[in-house]
């Protein structure tokens, strides 16, 4: 390798011209911005240093207590307010898990154990939260489900909190 005076270490080429010219700008150009840009940082410490600090807001104690829950008024005007917002239903008939080699194996015809018994009920549920439990029934040709268990309005409002 080169050192800082331009001699050549055995066993190793000379630089081209071309990658001397570059690297001289280079080194130019570090020596220039070098002693300005230790300046500007000065100059930024110096100012920071001289302005006030901005105020800080005071920080509230938390308790480790939870908070105590308000009780549910169905009647309230705020219920009027979402009543009209789209939720997404569904029923989980079970699940299981099972491994992505056993996952990648599954063809048609293939039979998937879930962890649920034949005629055990299913689970309904409001956006991902279980709401009700219920039996599988048939209207109309399509399939729906007979609601067995539901939980009460209250609850299903503290849920959807």
């Amino acid at each position: 390798m080169a050192d800082e005076n331009d001699t050549v270490d055995e066993g190793e080429e000379a630089s081209s011209p071309e990658e001397q010219a570059l690297a001289d700008e280079w080194a130019a150009a570090l020596s220039e911005s070098g002693d300005a840009g230790q300046d500007d940082i000065d100059a930024m410490l110096a100012a920071s240093d001289a302005a006030p600090a901005p105020p800080r807001a005071p920080m509230e104690e938390f308790s480790s207590a939870p908070k105590m829950n308000l009780p549910v008024n169905l009647d309230g005007p705020n219920l009027d307010v979402i009543l009209d917002i789209p939720v997404s239903i569904s029923m989980e008939v079970g699940s299981t898990d099972i491994t992505i080699r056993n996952l990648l194996q599954l063809n048609q015809g293939s039979v998937v154990e879930l962890d649920r018994l034949a005629g055990e009920p299913l689970d309904v549920l409001v956006n991902g939260t279980l709401i009700a439990h219920g039996e599988v029934v048939v209207v109309n040709e399509k399939f729906g489900i007979r609601l067995t268990d539901v939980i009460s309005p209250s609850e299903r409002i503290k849920k959807l909190r």
